[in-house]
């Protein structure tokens, strides 16, 4: 048994435990700067600090008649950062899956020290409306100790910051913004990318995976000079994946949902390139397999399997979903078996 992530939720759980690292508890605040109970992974070197998005800036902490991406704040994870670098990390993997936010990593940067002014020369307000104030960024007071440390982004998409497949238009709405929010949204991620190129000199608007997580790609890129890289290809070469898999007869791995999308970054897409390096074949189980995965045999699975033996409700099938997997599982290997015998 060997955890995976691809970045996103589990990803803290999945390094630590394959390290022999810690789970570090702390008080931070959430999107919308009310207190919340979050956390951070040290991974078994005592140097690698974990992060994951959502558990300080995450959508799940909002309530959905509260989500506003024009006030939410990715100020929690720079608190989980000063912690981490209390604890003695120096070397930073941040996953940026199940934002919130559209602050362009300002809230978090503001917790290290930059400072977001206004043309009076006041901060601006937390969240994504408050970047259309935006005139300056000093960065006089940054956290001195950023400068000895190495940050490792996990990311699977590769949108810009602004424009049509920009940050705000692409996922703005999911987080709870207008049509009209998202006009604003997009003309400050714009100003923000402008100003951060008079600030800095570095040109972030239009890289690979600024817009990822609300802006906050561009942010990480342009103040922390944070590297970019396929969240769970990073996952699989921390839990020292090759080496553990490479002799197996079979694997199995799978996701809540399967489907064509599982082919762009999803943390089984990772498991099958690996396996299939290796000759080995792999069975993918999911909670549901939806429309034509037939592509997916072509990349390494020798199989797609439902854990749902019928029509079956989504409350039902998440209160039986320990003993579906079982059923599954057994059905996997009887399978397995009988080739072996025949």
């Amino acid at each position: 048994k060997i955890p995976i992530a691809d970045g996103g939720e589990g990803t803290v759980e999945a390094m630590v435990a394959a390290t022999g690292g810690e789970i570090v508890k702390a008080s931070v605040c959430g999107p919308l700067m009310e207190e919340v109970d979050s956390f951070f992974g040290i991974l078994g070197d005592g140097q690698t600090a974990v992060i994951e998005t959502a558990s300080a800036a995450g959508l799940t902490l909002v309530p959905p008649a509260k989500r506003n991406p024009m006030l939410t704040t990715t100020y929690g994870m720079g608190q989980l950062i000063l912690a981490a670098l209390d604890r003695g990390c120096r070397r930073f993997i941040i996953g940026l899956g199940g934002s919130a936010t559209v602050d362009g990593g300002a809230g978090l940067l503001s917790v290290l020290g930059v400072k977001f002014l206004d043309r009076d020369g006041r901060a601006v307000p937390p969240g994504g409306g408050g970047l259309g104030m935006l005139r300056k960024i000093d960065l006089s007071g940054l956290e001195r100790r950023v400068k000895e440390c190495e940050f490792l982004v996990a990311c699977d998409v590769d949108n810009p910051l602004c424009g049509e497949r920009g940050a705000a238009a692409v996922f703005g709405p999911q987080k709870g913004a207008t049509p009209e929010m998202v006009e604003v949204l997009d003309r400050n991620l714009k100003n923000y990318g402008d100003i951060i190129k008079e600030t800095t000199g570095r040109d972030v608007a239009d890289a690979a995976g600024a817009g990822a997580a609300g802006g906050l790609g561009a942010g990480l890129m342009a103040f922390l000079n944070a590297s970019l890289v396929p969240g769970v290809q990073m996952v699989l070469e921390t839990v020292g994946f090759s080496d553990r898999v490479k002799d197996a007869d079979l694997v199995i791995t799978g996701e809540g949902s399967i489907d064509r999308q599982t082919l762009y970054g999803k943390a089984p897409m990772g498991v099958a390139g690996i396996a299939r390096r290796f000759g080995i074949p792999v069975v993918a189980v999911a909670g549901t397999v939806k429309g034509d995965v037939s592509l997916l045999y072509n990349e390494g699975f020798a199989a797609v399997v439902s854990i749902c033996p019928g029509p079956i409700t989504v409350k039902e099938a998440m209160e039986r979903a320990g003993s579906l997997l079982a059923d599954t599982a057994e059905r996997i290997m009887r399978l397995v078996i009988l080739r072996k015998i025949t």
